[in-house]
């Protein structure tokens, strides 16, 4: 049943070796109206492969372990990446650090800066300051298929839908996106690489207390990474890359901030939760369990009401981005208009006046309200009596206690 459609597949594996039968079989329904189910075609693929392999001389195995090197000209393409450096800094109560590089690919020079979310607000916070690092843009930027620049994944041969993110982001720089093929991280082996030079070079064997003082080791080693001579190239990667920087495309007038958006309730005590922090807003401007937006950059947290006042304005505050979780970040200006307790006053000490002026003799309070005054029945002075004297008074003997014997309590 396949055989009128057979010297097609041949044509097409001999093109593509690791054509995938998914993709012969769409193709065979689209182009040729092919009427027959999808296994037919992975059978005949499956004999086929070999064959079609052996007569160009090379097995399908051997060839999924090669791949084309390629050269770009200087500014043209730039690779970006994310690494993990794990529990690092746990010792800081931080618990996870990620590692985010991007690579000039001309030159192989690096940048890298650490971070505690891949977020999207955070992952192009850090294409921001590469940008600023290299001092331009380039005009590609690859990526592999993580999910802050691609929406959702598809079939081989499908256009990849892109973030919108991500294209905004794009557009603003005016650099293209280049997607990797899926399973295919040779497509950007210098930055692939690059994660485990810095892993090695500056981190290995390190102790570090920040996320600064991480990203301060990386700069303090760039200089001597600059100064290598590449066995790629040829070159020293410092005199290649004021060529790459050169030709890089001009940084805009204003950056773009992405920034993620939440809506969340605000509490009691005017505080609204947030990536398990807590973060102030004025307890002039809101009321409970009021819906405010949370706008959360790398850097900051913009907290909106969702309702604009009379002037227009929904902003109601802006703290710095807290690090780690469990933290509580308050602007004491937030709770001027919230009581704070001045009027009241409680002690344990007895010599210790009340704030409330003393009244008169006349108007002191008396009966059961005198005797829960405890810090002034505690002046009182009460005098004590034996119990022989009462005993004289009423004129009976002194209480004798009868010695009791032990067989009488058997």
């Amino acid at each position: 049943m396949i055989k009128p459609w057979a010297h097609v597949i041949d044509a097409w594996l001999r093109a593509e070796i690791l054509l995938k039968a998914a993709v012969i079989h769409e193709r065979l329904v689209e182009q040729y109206g092919f009427p027959h189910h999808y296994q037919r075609v992975k059978m005949y693929v499956r004999q086929a492969r070999p064959r079609v392999a052996e007569e160009l001389g090379f097995t399908p195995r051997e060839l999924a372990k090669l791949h084309r090197r390629f050269e770009v000209v200087p500014g043209a393409q730039a690779q970006v990446d994310w690494g993990d450096e794990g529990r690092i800094l746990t010792h800081m109560g931080i618990e996870k650090v990620c590692s985010f590089h991007m690579v000039l690919s001309y030159s192989r020079d690096p940048f890298c800066c650490f971070t505690t979310s891949q977020n999207p607000a955070s992952f192009f916070e850090c294409h921001r300051r590469a940008f600023a690092h290299f001092g331009g843009v380039p005009g590609v930027i690859v990526y592999d298929r993580t999910k802050t620049v691609v929406r959702r994944h598809v079939a081989p041969g499908e256009a990849v839908p892109l973030h919108p993110e991500a294209v905004a982001f794009a557009g603003h720089y005016d650099f293209d996106i280049d997607v990797l093929a899926a399973y295919r991280p040779t497509g950007k082996g210098r930055v692939e690489r690059q994660v485990r030079i810095v892993r090695d070079h500056v981190l290995a064997g390190r102790s570090f207390s920040s996320i600064e003082d991480m990203d301060g080791a990386f700069m303090a080693w760039v200089p001597r990474r600059r100064a290598v001579t590449h066995r790629t190239h040829g070159e020293v990667i410092g005199v290649r890359a004021e060529r790459d920087r050169a030709a890089l495309r001009a940084l805009p007038a204003k950056p773009y901030i992405v920034a993620d958006r939440f809506l969340r309730h605000v509490a009691k005590d005017c505080l609204v939760a947030f990536d398990a922090n807590l973060y102030s807003v004025p307890a002039t401007r809101v009321r409970h369990r009021q819906l405010v937006e949370v706008r959360a950059s790398a850097a900051t947290v913009a907290l909106h009401s969702t309702v604009p006042d009379a002037q227009g304005i929904t902003l109601l505050a802006v703290h710095s981005r807290a690090v780690g979780r469990g933290a509580r970040i308050v602007d004491e200006d937030h709770w001027k208009a919230l009581p704070d307790g001045h009027t009241r006053a409680t002690t344990t000490d007895p010599g210790t006046p009340s704030p409330r002026p003393a009244r008169p003799p006349e108007q002191e309070p008396g009966g059961l309200i005198s005797l829960l005054a405890r810090a002034r029945a505690a002046q009182v002075h009460v005098g004590t009596r034996p119990l022989a004297l009462y005993d004289q008074i009423t004129g009976t003997r002194p209480f004798t206690p009868t010695p009791v014997d032990p067989k009488d309590m058997r």
